[in-house]
């Protein structure tokens, strides 16, 4: 046990024994993120985290780094008080974006700043994050956690994060090689991840509305007109499932991490290009993995939207083009390959638990995405 305190620092709200604490109840989580190459580092603590790397079947190693946060979702966890899941989210804006290289995650480090220290809280949101790098395969190496009284909330608290991968050159993807006709293949998400949550707490008032209500309670006409319309392509089971559900517990769930099925699919079929779907939608993030002279095309009934996006259309008025420039939509990452690649490829993805499906073409002509509305 250290034997550093300072009732000074403390009085000044910083206390440093509760950076200890923290650390003791992270070390469970963090233990179960070790992978081979981390096992070199054994303790929490040091200055740096380690990682040896194994190259022998990497002859021209390129690492592929990647950072990003959890934005203003993090309302949704102080609003429930449940904070062992942002962490998920924190890891998979940073890994998912990796894989867009076609590089496979390493090791993970975290950054946590609060205006208190709580060590459960703390530890609980490193629990979220261990459970990401699990997800991701990623061994967690290091973090930080900055308690800044004056400068945040003593209730509130930031996550950042790092992610480190490898890709060997010459897999690394060539979204150059893409052809007109090619084929985009749609990887579900699983509901509106980390991204557009300024206007999701703006449409369902979050703070002034009870978010652990069912959704079927406060928005039975939008789940009566679902269940007559079928929304969105959505069965019933899954309509009634949302309405059973709580617009906080629905807004909370973490990003899909999509690393094990991606990379069984790069050892099984050419993988053209990626795009993970997140701040700008489709007409923002597609075209990022397109090369000049080709865009895509998408017919807007081949969509499978999700119910939560249908409900954030209706509540708040938002015209179809804001929202697919807004939200993934029900899509969480997008595969560009050859059309003689896209059966076996989906087979792939559905055989690592997604449910891919076609979404559209590739097209000569300006870089951009065109949804075609009511097309044969």
């Amino acid at each position: 046990m250290s034997k550093s305190f300072s009732e000074s620092y403390k009085e000044a709200g910083v206390d440093i024994t509760a950076g200890y604490k923290s650390v003791e109840l992270m070390k469970e989580f963090v233990g179960r993120t070790i992978t081979k190459g981390a096992a070199i580092n054994g303790e929490i603590g040091g200055f740096g985290g380690l990682f040896e790397m194994d190259l022998s079947d990497t002859p021209n190693p390129v690492l592929v780094s990647g950072t990003d946060g959890v934005g203003t979702k993090l309302k949704m966890a102080f609003l429930m008080d449940k904070h062992d899941t942002v962490g998920i989210d924190c890891v998979a804006m940073c890994v998912n974006d990796i894989l867009c290289v076609g590089a496979k995650p390493l090791y993970f480090l975290d950054y946590i700043a609060c205006g208190k220290n709580y060590p459960e809280k703390i530890a609980q949101i490193v629990k979220g994050v261990s459970e990401g790098c699990i997800q991701s395969d990623a061994a967690l190496i290091g973090g930080e956690t900055a308690e800044m009284p004056g400068f945040y909330p003593e209730d509130e608290y930031d996550l950042a994060g790092f992610a480190v991968g490898v890709v060997d050159k010459s897999k690394i993807l060539d979204k150059t090689a893409i052809k007109e006709g090619d084929v985009v293949v749609a990887l579900p998400s699983s509901g509106v991840h980390s991204n557009g949550f300024s206007l999701v707490r703006k449409v369902f008032d979050v703070e002034n509305v009870d978010i652990n209500a069912p959704v079927g309670t406060q928005y039975g006409e939008f789940i009566k007109d679902a269940l007559e319309n079928n929304k969105g392509g959505a069965d019933i089971a899954s309509i009634m499932s949302f309405a059973n559900k709580s617009i906080g517990e629905i807004l909370l769930t973490p990003t899909k991490i999509y690393v094990k099925p991606i990379l069984a699919l790069f050892d099984k079929v050419k993988v053209k290009s990626i795009a993970h779907i997140t701040g700008g939608g489709f007409y923002e993030n597609i075209p990022r993995a397109l090369p000049d002279g080709f865009g895509v095309e998408i017919q807007r009934k081949d969509v499978r939207v999700l119910p939560i996006f249908d409900l954030i259309s209706k509540q708040g008025k938002i015209p179809e083009r804001d929202m697919f420039n807004t939200f993934n939509m029900g899509v969480g990452m997008t595969v560009i390959l050859s059309p003689e690649d896209v059966d076996e490829a989906i087979s792939v993805l559905k055989e690592n638990g997604e449910d891919a499906y076609v979404l559209g073409k590739v097209t000569a002509g300006e870089k951009e995405v065109r949804i075609i509305e009511n097309a044969e």
